[in-house]
């Protein structure tokens, strides 16, 4: 059983250019996490995508009082993933209640009970947005025991700054930052 997991964050149609919600140049990763998933699959890790899940009247939406533009509807175009997902991902939906928000994958779901009864010990994550749902479940993945690695070529930020603070306080608090 392997010990490995890949945790693919986010990678859906509103956050990429054009999107309700668009990481600027999101779409640019693309080929790297496709590239991720393809070499995690080939050596047995289990291959984990999160996604934003929300109803139609999501707490973290403007017309509610949030800060964002209503984005990642359930069962829309924009919730939809943009990568190559192999047909047994775990698919991991989160801030599906209409008055919580949930930036991490591990918040309100089973992914750390999924990534024990895998026996994972190490996780690997890309995706966007890298100072949001990234370091959300990454900060997480750590809480919860697991030994963590972003994969730095496979992420974007929204903003150049923020994203630099991000990955600054992800690295001081014990996760590897890597790429192959």
């Amino acid at each position: 059983m392997p010990e490995e997991a890949l945790i693919v964050v986010d990678m859906q149609r509103d956050f990429m250019p054009g999107g309700a919600l668009p990481v600027p140049e999101g779409d640019k990763i693309i080929p790297k996490v496709n590239e991720y998933i393809r070499k995690f699959k080939e050596k047995g890790a289990l291959i984990v995508a999160t996604r934003d899940w929300h109803p139609e009247n999501h707490i973290s939406f403007r017309e509610r009082g949030g800060p964002w533009p209503r984005h990642c509807v359930q069962n829309t175009p924009g919730a939809e993933f943009v990568v190559d997902l192999p047909e047994d991902a775990v698919i991991i939906s989160k801030a599906t209640e209409p008055d919580k928000e949930a930036y991490s994958g591990f918040e309100g779901t089973d992914l750390a009970k999924i990534l024990r009864g895998n026996g994972v010990k190490r996780v690997y994550i890309c995706g966007v947005a890298t100072e949001y749902c990234v370091r959300a479940t990454a900060l997480d993945a750590l809480k919860h025991g697991f030994e963590v690695y972003l994969l730095r070529d496979a992420v974007k930020g929204i903003k150049p700054e923020d994203e630099e603070r991000a990955l600054e306080e992800m690295k001081s608090r014990g996760i590897k930052i890597v790429q192959f």
